[in-house]
């Protein structure tokens, strides 16, 4: 494996602004090669499908080469991608489609580790419908979010099962497919958000198992473009469609509206960015994707050790939850300290962090508001040794 981490730094104009950025869990910074692919496909003639003519040609060809790059990064087929203006919307567009046909009494699954975009369409819907939700806990001291109780979370008026393949504010990485099974042996739809994950851990979802899987390209650093990928085509076609064109079909019933093209095309770009990670990397975009997404599990599982172990060892630091699989995302807080107080701090010393205020979704769950709330910090692929070295000194003058 090869993993450069200066040579991937060398793909972001944007670290030139002398930051350290550990807002990665936000998303991360734009390659190089993805700006120019929108830029280049914003000045190109581009019309809308269905024409005869060059313009008209291109516009389906980038949609094409989307959903193939879309497929390519789970494993899937490009004809089971949905592509939307991002995860959130499609998302709250697959849950109104499908609550259309539930009824009173019926249930679905979400847990506390998930985002609030992953949890507010389920728990909407089963207001309209008079459903009940049922909620997967947490084990506050390790954040790991157990999939034993999914046996008795799941039952035969489960609609629907929805969990995070890795959570983005502590970055817990559960069993989702023990839960995914779980649901599937009660006869319940599985959706899994794969967003934080997939810039860190090489994805199949046949392996996984769900039967949909959720993606937000700005995660790995493409434009704002989401995805909702189906394992099987057929249950695509048995959605109600959304579409403004009734003889939509496959994907296209689930999409709503013009695409943005040039961002489409940024798409593609950005994980063929991501094939790139590892520039050992051979075969088939697929088969370089899995080795590049291997090569950065293994280098951020060396960076995420030094970050815990440095930070524990810093006695007014507390770092939260000690999952055994993780993706490079850390929260802790500080001892006498607000967590907005402290990113501030951070701030003033040229490092990038986001504070929680601990009241609403993992961190409420936590406790966090108890304390001020709970910092977080997010690598990405530029992430190395120096930057966390400084950040550690940073938090020292904090004692």
């Amino acid at each position: 494996m090869a993993f450069d981490v200066a040579r991937i730094r060398g793909l972001f104009p944007a670290l030139g602004d002398g930051w350290i950025h550990f807002d990665g869990a936000a998303g991360m910074l734009v390659p190089e090669q993805v700006a120019s692919a929108v830029s280049t496909a914003m000045r190109a003639p581009v019309s809308g499908p269905g024409g005869v003519f060059p313009a008209s040609q291109r516009a389906e060809s980038i949609v094409v080469a989307a959903r193939r790059a879309i497929a390519d990064l789970v494993g899937a087929e490009p004809d089971a991608v949905v592509l939307g203006p991002n995860s959130t919307v499609l998302l709250d567009r697959l849950v109104n489609a499908l609550s259309d046909t539930w009824t009173l009494g019926d249930e679905v699954v979400v847990s506390r580790l998930d985002e609030q975009a992953n949890i507010a369409p389920w728990v909407r819907a089963m207001k309209r419908v008079g459903g009940k939700v049922r909620w997967g806990e947490i084990d506050i001291e390790t954040c790991e979010l157990p999939a034993w109780q999914y046996e008795e979370l799941v039952g035969p008026r489960t609609k629907a099962v929805s969990v995070t393949s890795a959570s983005g504010s502590v970055g817990t990485r559960p069993d989702v497919a023990t839960v995914v099974e779980i649901a599937k042996k009660a006869g319940a739809l599985a959706v899994v958000d794969a967003t934080y994950a997939a810039p860190f851990v090489p994805l199949d979802i046949e392996a996984l198992g769900a039967d949909v899987v959720v993606l937000s390209a700005q995660a790995w650093g493409g434009p704002a473009v989401g995805a909702l990928v189906f394992r099987d085509r057929q249950l695509l076609d048995s959605i109600p469609a959304v579409a403004l064109d009734p003889p939509a079909s496959g994907p296209e019933r689930l999409e709503l509206g013009p695409h943005a093209y040039p961002l489409l095309a940024g798409v593609v770009a950005s994980i063929d960015y991501l094939a790139g990670l590892d520039d050992a990397a051979s075969g088939s975009r697929r088969e370089r994707l899995l080795t590049s997404l291997g090569s950065a599990k293994s280098y951020h599982a060396g960076l995420l050790a030094q970050l815990s172990t440095e930070l524990r060892a810093l006695r007014h630091v507390m770092v939260i939850g000690d999952a055994t699989r993780r993706i490079p995302v850390v929260a802790f807080t500080v001892a006498d300290r607000k967590a907005a107080d402290v990113v501030r701090h951070l701030a003033s010393r040229n490092v990038c962090a986001f504070a929680d205020e601990g009241t609403t979704g993992v961190f409420a769950a936590l406790g966090a508001g108890e304390v001020g709330g709970a910092v977080r910090i997010g690598l990405a692929h530029y992430s190395n040794v120096f930057e966390i070295n400084q950040l550690v000194r940073v938090l020292e003058e904090l004692a």
